[in-house]
């Protein structure tokens, strides 16, 4: 099982009074420091790009960086280097180094001109994890509203399967702009649905979340309650929907489940039984009739990524069909 990630993010700012500290409270690394730190136990790294004399770089660290909310979450999950884009240092950055272009002031380094390309404004941010292979980098001033989806996205790994803008609008419909066109799912227990299979067998799908899971939260939200989702779902599925630090006891294929210790971090047994031991948040495990799980589904998935695999397993194409061949053939079948 991947690594847990203990998210307590909480999106609430109205009676914060920030810092006017020159640095926030964000504890800012050199790029040395970080990637000594690195080394010892990987981070995702958040690099502010600024200048000396960019007036909106000052003012995003007495706000966004001075909000304590923002500030821990920072702190906790991200290694956060301060990059001045006009030093005359020379910096070691993933094997390479990075110089000065020139010794006249207001020249760019070496390393910000790879970072921000042709597009030199400041402030900039940029984020990096997966052993530095992903870069996402966002321009201008970030208010709370703004950073808070860019990290999330960034550090429960959500760039491995959705874009960051389709991440970004579904994360806002969640914890802000909740006027959107959705469907109630209908779900239920382990023992409805074992009473309804006896008339009417359905496959199953478990949604599994946890409260430190800010994925999670927005993958039930919007994904799940897509109207066109949510209809397909109670016509083809009987769906549960799983809290993984839930301390209800209950049985599954026969055997008992409940809540302990995995990994270092209190979670339920039968999170890991109905994934097949692939539990990684978010994820939805797809059973068949008979409890048996046929896939686990490890990855925050849009509507237009789900409504597919939904389709492979409810008409059973997995039983005959590659899912390479399937969903060529049905994004062939919607040009």
């Amino acid at each position: 099982m991947k690594q847990l990630y203990t998210l307590f993010f909480f999106l609430s700012f109205t009676l914060i009074s920030y810092s006017q500290s020159e640095d926030g409270l964000v504890k800012w690394l050199s790029f040395d420091e970080a990637q000594k730190l690195n080394k010892q136990q990987p981070k995702p790294f958040i690099v502010d790009i600024y200048t000396d004399w960019c007036g909106w770089c000052k003012h995003m660290m007495k706000t966004t960086y001075s909000n304590p909310n923002i500030a821990g979450y920072i702190n906790q999950y991200f290694y956060p280097v301060k990059f001045n884009a006009e030093t005359k240092d020379t910096i070691e950055f993933n094997g390479k180094v990075y110089k000065p272009t020139s010794p006249n002031p207001k020249t760019p380094h070496e390393l910000a001109i790879k970072f921000l390309g042709n597009s030199l404004s400041y402030p900039s941010t940029i984020f990096i994890a997966n052993n530095f292979e992903f870069n996402l980098l966002s321009q201008g001033y970030l208010e709370d509203k703004k950073i808070e989806p860019l990290l999330i996205y960034t550090v429960e790994s959500v760039f491995k399967s959705a874009t960051y803008d389709e991440f970004s609008t579904q994360f806002n419909h969640t914890f802000y702009d909740t006027v959107f066109t959705k469907l109630p799912v209908k779900t239920f227990t382990l023992k409805e649905i074992e009473k309804l299979s006896k008339k009417s067998p359905k496959k199953i799908l478990v949604n599994i979340s946890a409260g430190f899971c800010n994925s999670c939260k927005v993958q039930y939200a919007t994904t799940l309650k897509d109207s066109t989702i949510a209809a397909y779902i109670n016509k083809n599925f009987y769906f549960i929907n799983f809290d993984a630090e839930s301390n209800d006891t209950l049985i599954f294929r026969g055997e008992k489940c409940y809540k302990t210790i995995l990994n270092g971090y209190p979670l339920h047994t039968f999170a890991l039984r109905a994934t097949n031991n692939r539990l990684q948040f978010p994820s939805i495990a797809v059973l068949d009739d008979k409890q048996n799980t046929l896939d686990a589904l490890n990855a925050f998935l849009t509507p237009k990524n789900l409504l597919p695999i939904l389709k492979y397993y409810a008409e059973d194409k997995y039983k005959t069909t590659p899912w390479a061949d399937y969903i060529k053939a049905y994004h062939e079948n919607k040009k």
